[in-house]
């Protein structure tokens, strides 16, 4: 293992606030059985999903950010104008150009802003946090707005049955901001990437083939689902043990686990083999589905408002997924 793959920090970032949105329509298992042959027993059984929401026709990832970014706005009265960077990780922008984060800049009027949008697929909110870490940490940005967002629905092929149950919309948004304190509460960092397993999990765009491998090219998401089990189980595990082992932390200090909601199934796995508790796991997997980027803040809210999650406890984030790829990141509460 490379020491550039996993970076301890001494980091001045420090999370200000959260905010999340989920469109208004809730598809249930019961829905999912008038479009294709399946089961509320059998959904539950093999991914631990009960509905997920969908976004409206007109509805788009920029809207639903508005969304995540009003409800941060309304629960701790945060200022946007002096916001010097907008990151949104999404795999399904509005458009390829011009960025979601370009239109959340101009929906709130912020001024000097950089704006970009990163795709990393699952791992999209893990990675932009290192990001936005990365550039608070350097002194050349003091505010940065962290979005995940997703309508995956829309790239959802709903004539296949062993992928259009898992798929939902959601945004999650942090706001990250330097301390002068020396205080920071990103500790740790983790990523990989084995993109020779690009074509297991994919949405095509322009290319007919994923280097040698020929894929579908309808722009719907497609997923070799065994395999990316399997390397889920097995790669992730070990991603996120060299994560813990770089950092000088163990399961037991950790307070929370935080893992893309892609599956109940894989998370127990990942549970199993790296040595948390269920009981110590946050997931947005039962009542949203797969969210894709936007899981992972969705969780952590849920934990927020439920008040389980508290200042000053250990977080462990990790996100995986199309790429094939990881982004983990350790943190310290501080909301």
């Amino acid at each position: 293992m490379n020491d550039k793959q996993s970076i301890n920090l001494q980091s001045n970032a420090v999370i200000t606030a959260i905010g999340t949105y989920v469109p208004e329509r809730i598809v249930t298992n019961v829905d999912m059985e008038k479009l294709v042959e399946t089961s509320d027993e059998w959904i539950v059984q093999r991914t631990g999903i009960k509905e997920r929401r969908m976004a409206a026709d007109g509805q788009f990832t920029s809207h639903l950010c508005f969304g995540a970014v009003d409800n941060m706005i309304e629960r701790y009265g945060v200022q946007l104008s002096d916001v010097d960077y907008i990151i949104v990780a999404t795999s399904t922008p509005d458009a390829v150009f011009p960025s979601v984060a370009s239109q959340i800049q101009s929906h709130y009027g912020i001024i000097h802003t950089g704006s970009v949008d990163i795709q990393a697929a699952c791992a999209g909110f893990a990675a932009a946090i290192q990001l936005a870490n990365g550039l608070l940490l350097s002194g050349a940005h003091r505010k940065i707005l962290v979005l995940g967002a997703e309508t995956l629905t829309k790239i959802t092929d709903y004539t296949d049955r062993t992928t259009c149950i898992l798929f939902g919309d959601g945004a999650g948004a942090f706001l990250m901001e330097a301390s002068d304190d020396g205080h920071g509460d990103v500790s740790a960092v983790f990523t990989k990437t084995d993109g020779a397993r690009g074509h297991l999990l994919y949405r095509s765009s322009l290319a007919s083939v994923i280097g040698e491998n020929a894929i579908q090219t309808n722009g719907f998401i497609v997923q070799n689902g065994r395999e990316v089990y399997r390397w889920a189980v097995s790669h992730v595990a070990e991603g996120i043990q060299q994560l813990l082992n770089r950092s000088g932390y163990s399961t037991n200090d950790i307070d929370w686990f935080i893992p893309h909601s892609a599956n109940l199934r894989i998370i127990e796995s990942l549970c199993e083999r790296t040595g948390f508790s269920l009981e110590q796991t946050l997931s947005s997997i039962k009542q949203y589905g797969n969210t894709s980027a936007a899981s992972i803040p969705l969780a952590i809210d849920e934990g927020v408002r439920a008040g389980t999650v508290k200042p000053g406890q250990l977080m462990l984030l990790y996100g995986f997924g199309g790429g094939l790829t990881q982004a983990g990141v350790i943190l310290r509460w501080s909301l």
